[in-house]
């Protein structure tokens, strides 16, 4: 019978992680530390954190503590940004977050996978934008490549596979588009 998965076979490509295994395993122990364990009005402490270990962080942006952040230097948030309790930033990929967007609560941008058709298991990555504006609501699961584009929003506990529609409201599984994203001064729509 052949295989279609055989674990033995899998090698994680030469520069994957983006840094040394020290420089990782580093900032595993910060993360699970100084960072997890500080007082939640410390942001500019987590902010900080996070820069020192290559993150680009705007002004003002708001992480919760227990907000997860695999590979800080490959993301970049914009100011104003929120990224809330439990959320996990997965960045075995790149993850850019706009200015004056919410990632919520126990959400997941997953930017890495496994192809299913090799039986190594090969492990790839691909970038996820959250644009400035969006908001991912609470327990959203975004796939590896996705855009949540500028204005939308993302309904709480959708699976984002397809990249989002401009100044919309998403929902489901997989998330599709069911109205126009509307505020105090009417309906938004580019």
């Amino acid at each position: 019978m052949s295989r279609v998965q055989d674990l033995s076979r899998f090698e994680l490509p030469a520069g994957f992680r983006g840094r040394s295994a020290i420089t990782v395993q580093l900032w595993w122990l910060v993360q699970a530390t100084a960072f997890a364990a500080s007082p939640q009005f410390l942001y500019g402490w987590r902010r900080w954190l996070l820069r020192c270990f290559g993150a680009r962080i705007g002004k003002n942006v708001l992480i919760r503590p227990s907000a997860r952040i695999t590979y800080p230097w490959k993301v970049t948030i914009g100011d104003r940004s929120w990224v809330g309790d439990r959320a996990e930033l997965y960045s075995l990929g790149e993850i850019v977050i706009g200015q004056d967007a919410v990632v919520s609560q126990n959400s997941y941008l997953c930017t890495g996978s496994h192809d299913i058709r090799a039986v190594g298991f090969d492990i790839f990555a691909q970038s996820i934008t959250v644009e400035d504006e969006a908001w991912v609501a609470a327990d959203v699961f975004v796939h590896p490549g996705v855009t949540i584009a500028r204005g939308s929003v993302v309904g709480a506990r959708s699976v984002v596979t397809k990249s989002t529609r401009p100044y919309y409201v998403h929902t489901g599984s997989p998330a599709t588009p069911v109205s126009p994203r509307r505020s105090d001064l009417g309906i938004l729509e580019q």
